[in-house]
């Protein structure tokens, strides 16, 4: 009882949990640094994703359907003119937003978002891209649309690798995951569910594609028997494709994509169904079907994906993060080639972390959905000082 009492003390002297409101910053601990939390904007609605533009700027997606920015380091009360219309209901709405890599000189974007379907009562997940100049989009053009039908799970990642293609991760659509497992449209390579998209910029297949060239494929697809893939990030000096994706109740995956390879959804897993409890997967393992390089038990509801390669923090450099909404968490991940050998939970309880980035400053920038009932933020992470003594 003693032990439980002091461990319930540390934990609240360590975590200082507090929310931190317009010019008051949050201090916090971690293994390696004390860091602080400071409020860049705030009053979005649902912010779901983050870009920064080449002058520092930065572009907000709000899920509801609208494209904000924040410039010198004010947010615009006018939205970016010139979005796609979105299906902003349950988990649908507007997704992420990615530069292309000559941004600089070409000035395009992309957006991805659930698209309407049959008069509006259907949507799909697709991506457009569109030259972004004077707070408007313009030459508008559809890149992707996917093929599947269903209610939630759109995915809607997007990140380019540094050959210039671009990835999508498309979600399983909440398709029941009963009877023949097997059966399931996300082990069924001609349709989007549950899968990894590579294409060019442009929205061509590439010759190279695992699938290209096979009857009864698709053959954009990258790889595929995900379930939700709400996290995405290619590390820039390896060129690995990283996503997290939601488990059920428990099951939580963080994959190294790679093409080809079935991800198991749903016939293995860790998760369990969520009103009884009972088991969805007919295991955890199959010699045909890749495990996970890393699973949350309970879940903590992945959301956006970064590694961070920055000097702000460079005992951090390499590190996998990823938010968490249910758990209202930043995990940081220590990476060994390949495998994951240490956690750490950072930033408990600010809200539903949607999104995480790393800044051209090198600080850690996270979108806050829902604050209970406070107004939904962008915050930023910074050092107090270089590295904490051992």
């Amino acid at each position: 009882m003693v032990r439980i009492k002091w461990m319930f003390l540390l934990a609240v002297l360590t975590l200082v949990v507090r929310t931190p409101s317009s010019g008051q910053d949050l201090t916090l601990r971690s293994a390696f640094y004390d860091y602080k939390l400071t409020t860049v904007a705030d009053g979005l609605v649902n912010p779901w994703s983050m870009a920064f533009l080449p002058n520092g700027d930065m572009l907000i997606t709000e899920r509801p359907g609208r494209l904000r920015l924040i410039q010198n380091g004010n947010l615009l009360p006018e939205p970016v003119a010139g979005v796609p219309e979105v299906v902003a209901q349950g988990q649908g709405g507007l997704f992420d937003v990615l530069l292309h890599p000559d941004f600089e000189n070409n000035r395009l974007i992309y957006l991805s978002f659930s698209k309407p379907k049959s008069g509006g009562t259907q949507s799909t997940t697709a991506v457009v891209r569109a030259r972004y100049e004077n707070n408007q989009l313009t030459g508008l053009n559809e890149i992707f649309e996917a093929v599947s039908r269903g209610g939630g799970h759109y995915g809607g990642r997007l990140a380019f690798d540094g050959n210039g293609y671009i990835y999508i991760t498309a979600g399983d659509r909440q398709v029941p995951s009963t009877g023949d497992l097997q059966a399931h449209p996300a082990q069924d390579l001609s349709n989007h569910h549950g899968v990894v998209v590579r294409l060019h910029d442009d929205g061509r297949i590439p010759d190279d594609n695992p699938f290209a060239g096979q009857s009864g494929t698709l053959p954009e697809i990258w790889s595929y028997g995900h379930r939700n893939p709400q996290g995405l990030a290619i590390d820039k000096n390896t060129n690995d494709v990283w996503i997290n994706e939601h488990g059920p109740q428990g099951g939580d995956e963080l994959n190294l994509v790679a093409p080809g390879l079935n991800y198991g959804w749903p016939v293995i897993g860790y998760g369990v169904n969520y009103s009884s409890g009972l088991a969805i997967h007919k295991g955890t393992h199959d010699n045909d079907m890749k495990s996970p390089n890393h699973f949350w038990i309970p879940s903590i509801a992945t959301s956006g994906l970064m590694i961070y390669t920055g000097d702000r923090f460079p005992e951090w450099k390499g590190n996998i993060f990823v938010g968490g909404m249910a758990g209202q968490q930043l995990a940081r991940l220590t990476l060994l080639g390949q495998q994951i050998i240490a956690e750490e939970t950072l930033v408990r309880a600010q809200g539903r972390i949607r999104d995480v980035r790393e800044g051209p400053d090198g600080y850690i920038y996270l979108a806050i959905e829902d604050r209970g009932g406070a107004p939904t933020s962008i915050l930023r992470m910074e050092p107090l000082i270089e590295e904490r003594p051992r």
